[in-house]
C-alpha cells in the first residue's frame, strides 16, 4: 500500500544498516524485552488482544522480522494490521504512543548497559524506526474511521434513494456486509402479527457469534445460511428493548467481531430498525392514499352515475308528468267558466316555470349535450344559462376543433367550470368573466378568470367548512393534473387547470372522438 511504501522509503541505507544491527543487539534481549513490556501493559489494564497488537508494532517485532529474513515492507504491513486492530478494540492514539513510550523505557537500559558505544547510532535508529511506526498507524486509524464513515453514508443514501421497504433492506445488508467482509447474510423484519416463538426471540435479543451446528440450527434464521457458512454474527434490531428484527451475517470461517465493529453493527442496526419502520409507515400511509384516491374516484364516478338516474326520472316521471299537468291545463282554460279562466292560466304559468327549472336542473346534473355534442358545446350551454341569472359579463374562448378528450377528462372540466362559475354567482361580484379553453401537447388547458373581490387564496383551502376549492383540487389530482389558485382580494381570481388528456385512464367509459364544428365564440353579455 502507498503508505507502507512510503514508510519503507524513508528509511535511507544508512538507517537500514542501523536497523539491522538494531535488530541483532535486541534478538537476544527479546524474551526479557517482551516479558517486561508485557507486564506494564497489563498494569494499564489492557487486555490480552489489544497487548497482542501493541507488541507487534515494536521495535522487537521488527527486529524478529528483519533476523529472520524479512524486509521493512514485511514489518510496516504488520504494523498496519496490528493498527486496524487496535482502532476496532477501541484503543485511543494516545494510548498507542503512550504504550511505546513504556517499551522505550523498557529497551533504554539494556542498550545503555550493554552497548554502551554503540548507544546513539541505535538511538536514533530506533526513533526513526518510531517515526515510521507512528505514520503508518495514523494511516491505519484513517482507514478504519474512513471504512466507518464511508459505512454511515451508504446506509444514509440508501435512506434517500430506497423504493420501498424491501430495497432498503437489500441496500443496508450489502453495506453492513461490506463493512464486515462477511461472504453473505440476512436483514430480516418480524411480522409483528407473527413473532418468533417467544423463547426464540428471547435468545435473539442480544448480540452472540454463533457456530455451525445446533446454535446455528437454533438461532440463524436462513436455512440456506446454516447449510452454506462455519461460522456466523447475530445483531438484533432491537430499540428500547423491542426486538423487531435481526442481521445475521455468514463467514466462511471463523471470524470473531472486535468491540469496534459490533459498537458500528448495534448503531446501524438501531438506525435502519428507525428507517425500515419509517419506511413501513410511509409504504401503509402511500397504500391508504391510493385507497383514500381510488374511493375518491369511486365516489365520483357515482355521483356521476347517480346525477344522470336523477336526471332520467326527473326526466321521465316528474317532467313528462309536469308536462301532462300543463296539457290538460290549456285544454280545461279553454272550455272553463270565464271565472275560472284567470286562476288556471296562473296555475299553467306556474306549471309552465316548474317545467322549466327541472330542465335547468336536469342540465346541471348530467347536462346531455355534454355526452351528445362534447364539452365545448356544453361549456357554451353552461355560459348561456349563467348568463341568465349574473348580470356580469362572460367572454368565452373556445377553439373550433378540440380534438380527442377522453369522457372522464371532459365530465371534470364541466364540473370545474359548474364550480368556477358557481364561486363567482356567490362570492366574487365580478362584472367580467373570461372561459378559455384549448389542447396541446397531450394536455388540456382551462382558465377561468374574474375581476370580482378576490380571496386570499391559503385562508380559503385552509377553510375548515368549505369544500369546493378543495373538492376542485381533489378532483384534478385524481386525474393526475395541476391546478392553480391565483387571487389576491380586489385582485379577482384566476382559476389555471391542466389535465393530462393523452395519460387519462378511462375506467368504466368507452373514448370517444368528437370533432367540433362550429363558430370561434367571443361572446358578451352585459
Amino acid at each position: 500500500m502507498p503508505v507502507l511504501a512510503d514508510a519503507a522509503d524513508v528509511l535511507s541505507d544508512q538507517l537500514r544498516l542501523h536497523l539491522e544491527r538494531l535488530s541483532v543487539v535486541l534478538t537476544p534481549h527479546a524474551h526479557e524485552l517482551d516479558g517486561q513490556f508485557r507486564s506494564r501493559l497489563r498494569k494499564t489494564r489492557f487486555d490480552a488482544r489489544q497487548i497482542k497488537a501493541l507488541c507487534d508494532i515494536t521495535p522487537g517485532a521488527a527486529a524478529r522480522i528483519l533476523v529472520a529474513g524479512g524486509v521493512p515492507h514485511d514489518f510496516f504491513e504488520l504494523v498496519e494490521y496490528s493498527g486496524r486492530r487496535l482502532a476496532k478494540l477501541n484503543v485511543p492514539p494516545a494510548s498507542v504512543l503512550h504504550a511505546l513510550r513504556e517499551y522505550d523505557r523498557v529497551l533504554d537500559p539494556i542498550l545503555v548497559l550493554s552497548y554502551p558505544d554503540e548507544y546513539k547510532n541505535l538511538r536514533w535508529a530506533r526513533q526513526q524506526l518510531q517515526f515510521c511506526i507512528i505514520l503508518t498507524l495514523n494511516n491505519a486509524y484513517y482507514q478504519v474511521r474512513e471504512a466507518e464513515t464511508q459505512a454511515f453514508y451508504e446506509l444514509f443514501r440508501a435512506e434517500l434513494q430506497a423504493a420501498e421497504l424491501d430495497d432498503l433492506l437489500r441496500r443496508s445488508l450489502e453495506t453492513l456486509r461490506k463493512f464486515c467482509h462477511a461472504e453473505d447474510g440476512r436483514m430480516l423484519l418480524f411480522d409483528a402479527e407473527q413473532p418468533p416463538a417467544p423463547r426464540l426471540l428471547s435468545r435473539l435479543a442480544k448480540p452472540q457469534l454463533v457456530p455451525r451446528g445446533k446454535p446455528a440450527d437454533a438461532l440463524i434464521l436462513d436455512p440456506q445460511l446454516r447449510t452454506r457458512y462455519p461460522w456466523f454474527w447475530s445483531v438484533p434490531l432491537a430499540e428500547d428493548g423491542r426486538v423487531a428484527g435481526v442481521l445475521q451475517l455468514a463467514f466462511a470461517s471463523e471470524y470473531p467481531w472486535l468491540p469496534r465493529e459490533l459498537e458500528l453493527l448495534d448503531a446501524a442496526a438501531e438506525r435502519c430498525l428507525r428507517v425500515a419502520e419509517r419506511t413501513r409507515l410511509l409504504e401503509d400511509l402511500a397504500r391508504r392514499e391510493r385507497q383514500v384516491r381510488q374511493l375518491s374516484e369511486h365516489m365520483m364516478q357515482i355521483e356521476e352515475e347517480e346525477r344522470r338516474r336523477i336526471s332520467r326520472e326527473l326526466h321521465d316521471e316528474a317532467g313528462q308528468s309536469l308536462l301532462c299537468i300543463r296539457l290538460k291545463l290549456e285544454l280545461l282554460g279553454k272550455t272553463a267558466p270565464e271565472a275560472m279562466r284567470a286562476p288556471l292560466e296562473e296555475t299553467r304559468r306556474l306549471t309552465e316555470h316548474s317545467i322549466t327549472e327541472i330542465r335547468r336542473i336536469i342540465g346541471a346534473l348530467s347536462p346531455a349535450v355534454l355526452e351528445q355534442l362534447g364539452l365545448a358545446a356544453a361549456l357554451r350551454q353552461l355560459a348561456t344559462r349563467f348568463r341568465d341569472v349574473y348580470s356580469g359579463q362572460v367572454r368565452l374562448q373556445l377553439p373550433r376543433r378540440l380534438g380527442t378528450v377522453p369522457r372522464e377528462i371532459e365530465i371534470a372540466a364541466f364540473r370545474l367550470v359548474q364550480e368556477c362559475f358557481h364561486n363567482i354567482a356567490k362570492h366574487s361580484q365580478a362584472s367580467l368573466v373570461n372561459l378559455s379553453l384549448h389542447s396541446s401537447d397531450g394536455l388540456l388547458r382551462l382558465n377561468v378568470v374574474d375581476n370580482g373581490v378576490g380571496f386570499e387564496v391559503k385562508a380559503a383551502l385552509e377553510k375548515q367548512s368549505s369544500f369546493g376549492l378543495a373538492g376542485m383540487r381533489e378532483r384534478v389530482a385524481l386525474l393526475g393534473g395541476k391546478l392553480e389558485i391565483t387571487s389576491r382580494p380586489k385582485r379577482g381570481a384566476r382559476i389555471s387547470v391542466e389535465l393530462p388528456v393523452a395519460k387519462a385512464t378511462q375506467k368504466g367509459s368507452v373514448a370517444r372522438a368528437q370533432i367540433e364544428h362550429g363558430q370561434d365564440s367571443s361572446l358578451s353579455h352585459g
